[in-house]
């Protein structure tokens, strides 16, 4: 039975793989791919999970939630300025904070990684690997986020405030669900930020796999490249 699994992954994998790839035996490609996602997510991971990760970074930096960005002219004409800036970075240090929480989810969704899946990636475009960690992460990294995020946001009046608002408003359908809550707005927010930093770090090792740390990464996207 193993004589014939080895033969069906070694058609598989090498049917899809461009003409660069032949010199590459099946086990290098999977390998290559999968050290350069588990590198580029831990990577990701480093750079969110710190402070300023998240509020000091333009791309991921999670603003007012819709609903309270409406009216954040008035409520700083108001005088809640200061509360308008301390939620914006309360729930950016609520992000930075449960980033670190990633790290295992994606590793473990790496080594799950099965032929079809590298074939899918390696053969994909730019972010086809960021794509799979979404579809196998995304579910459990939420569950993970939501705590820590509410015990950050739980300080902020504001949040406390908008909770109750955009809770009636989620129950007549003003207010989408996943930001029903601060927390829940937060943690997706998070979610997308991370999965965006993976993301630039994925298309970075395909476009210039000679800047990749790892000699397997660089041959086998450097075999794809040519």
């Amino acid at each position: 039975m193993r004589p014939i699994l080895g033969l069906f992954a070694f058609l598989v994998i090498n049917s899809a793989f461009a003409a660069g790839l032949d010199r590459i035996s099946n086990a290098d490609a999977v390998s290559g791919l999968k050290q350069a996602l588990n590198d580029g997510s831990i990577a990701a991971v480093s750079k969110l999970g710190v402070a300023n990760g998240y509020f000091g970074n333009p791309q991921v930096k999670i603003p007012l939630p819709p609903s309270l960005k409406r009216v954040e002219g008035a409520m700083r004409a108001l005088g809640m300025r200061k509360q308008a800036d301390d939620l914006v970075l309360t729930m950016n240090r609520a992000a930075e904070a449960a980033a670190p929480e990633a790290k295992q989810l994606l590793v473990d969704a790496v080594k799950k990684m099965s032929v079809q899946d590298a074939k899918a990636i390696l053969t994909g475009g730019d972010t086809a690997g960021t794509e799979y960690f979404r579809r196998n992460t995304q579910k459990p990294l939420t569950e993970r986020f939501l705590p820590i995020v509410k015990k950050a946001t739980d300080r902020a009046g504001l949040a406390q405030q908008y909770n109750s608002l955009a809770g009636h408003g989620a129950q007549l359908g003003l207010v989408k669900e996943d930001q029903a809550t601060i927390e829940r707005y937060v943690t997706q927010k998070a979610l997308d930020g991370l999965y965006l930093m993976i993301g630039e770090q994925e298309k970075a090792f395909r476009h210039n796999p000679v800047g990749a740390t790892s000699d397997i990464v660089k041959k086998v996207f450097g075999a794809i490249k040519r």
